[in-house]
Order: C-alpha cells, then structure tokens, then sequence
C-alpha cells in the first residue's frame, strides 16, 4: 500500500512538473524576448519612450511638427495622451530659419520609462554636462531605453539577419535589428553646423544621394545629406553613443536600414 502511494505521489509530481515545462515553453513561443504581456499599461510616470513604428518615410517625417505628431499619436494610443509630446530631433540654421536643438524641446525632467524607471535626472545627466555627469553617464541602456508598448529595441546581434537591411523585410518583421535612432544632433544635443546635412534637410527629404556621390562613409564625411543617429543600447559603429554616433547612408526609408536602422527616434513629455 505505502509503494502504491509513493509511485501516485511520484506520479502526480512528474505531470505538475511536465504542465508547468509545457506552459513555460508555450509562454517562451506566445511572449517572444523583448515583449511585454498584452493588456500592461505603461507606468503613469511615463515620459519618455522610443518608437514602436517608423513614420516611414525616411528622413521626411514632415518636419518637427511631423515627428511630435506621431509621437503623440503612440501616446495616446497606450493612454498617455495627456501629456505633450517632443520628439529628440534637432535642426540646422536654414535661410530665414534659426537652428532647433533637441535638448531645448523636451523640458527639464526628471524623465522615466515605461517601467517607471529614471532615465536621467535633467539635462546636464542626460547629456553628460560635465566630466563628472559624463563619466557617469544617464540611465539609458538596452533594458530601459522602451517603447511606449513596453519593449526593447531589437539590437545589433539579437535576431541577427542577412535580410534585416532590407526594408521590405525590416517593415514587416519585428524583430528585425532596428537600434538606431533619428537625432540629428550633436553629442551634447545641439544641432550641427559644420554645413553637411545632418537632418535630412530638417526632416523633410526621403532622397537617396545621387549615384556615384555616396562612399558609404558613415560619419558622412563625404557631404552627403544624411541623418544623425544613436543607439539606445550603447553598441554600434561610429562612437556607440546614445544621441550621436554617426550618419545614415541616405535619407530614403531604404538607405535607413542599411545602417541598421528603420527610422525609430525618441520621444520625451515636455509636461
């Protein structure tokens, strides 16, 4: 009777065990990495996020007020509509218009992820004003640097694809390596004036260089029209930093890619 009971009990522990694989193995193929559970709600400290979706139009995205429309739009979408959102976008001095720094568009901070969690205190930490703030760097990384959905950006090595600089491939692929993100600024987020394009003419063109004009450079050394971008995971070419590491092959959604980008920037609340 006692042997009966011990290969019951035996027997009732090998299934628990065998449901409990079986639920995490089909919670591992339901909830890819990078995913939050469907129906969470961002933090309502929210103030800051990376796109989940490019306008997709390249470096048009209708020009700043473009970018803080769709912005905007994300927000609301994951009820976090009753703040103003900015994108993290500069512009460059033009004939009768003055240049737009990026760092003078999303307030003073503190600003959080969807998680709550601090990305940098205020400014000076966020942009590293000083030696001291700089060597301490702010708080935005692979593992907070969310979109208002609440998932990581897909990084350079972790889905790794031969097709991922292909648009047609990127646009219906989420997992496709996508970690760059639109700045058009300098290191200390303000615009460039060096007179290459940087913007992609303030973000409104989606043009490919001319044939034969472009070397493929990425700290657009060549003069090409291009668009500055950085890596909220801190890994890539050019010098792997957040806001400014180096410039995109072009300005057409096709060129973004290439870099390993698809046209993703960041969005700050300015209220």
């Amino acid at each position: 009777m006692e042997r009966s009971m011990t290969k019951i009990k035996t027997s009732a522990l090998l299934l628990s065990c065998t449901v409990s694989l079986a639920s995490c193995l089909l919670l591992a193929q339901v909830q890819r990495p990078g995913e939050y559970p469907r129906g969470e709600k961002p933090s309502p400290m929210m103030n800051f996020f990376v796109t989940s979706e490019p306008i997709g139009d390249g470096g048009n995205l209708g020009g700043l007020a473009g970018a803080d429309a769709h912005c905007q739009v994300l927000a609301t979408a994951v009820g976090a509509g009753n703040r103003t959102w900015h994108a993290y976008l500069s512009t460059q001095a033009r004939p009768g218009q003055p240049a737009v720094n990026a760092r003078d568009r999303i307030g003073k901070g503190p600003w959080y992820n969807f998680q709550g969690e601090m990305i940098a205190q205020d400014l000076a930490h966020l942009h590293g004003d000083t030696m001291e703030l700089a060597h301490q760097g702010n708080n935005l990384n692979k593992l907070t640097g969310l979109t208002e959905k609440g998932q990581i950006v897909p990084g350079l090595y972790d889905y790794s694809d031969p097709r991922d600089n292909d648009w047609n491939y990127a646009k219906t692929t989420r997992f496709s390596t996508r970690h760059e993100m639109l700045t058009g600024t300098q290191t200390d987020g303000t615009a460039f004036t060096d007179g290459v394009d940087h913007t992609c003419y303030n973000w409104t063109s989606n043009k490919s260089p001319a044939p034969g004009t472009s070397n493929g450079n990425l700290n657009a050394a060549d003069g090409r029209p291009n668009a500055e971008i950085g890596f909220p995971d801190r890994n890539g070419g050019g010098s792997g930093s957040w806001n400014s590491a180096h410039g995109t092959r072009g300005c057409a959604q096709t060129d973004l890619p290439k870099t390993h980008g698809i046209g993703l920037y960041y969005c700050f609340a300015t209220n």
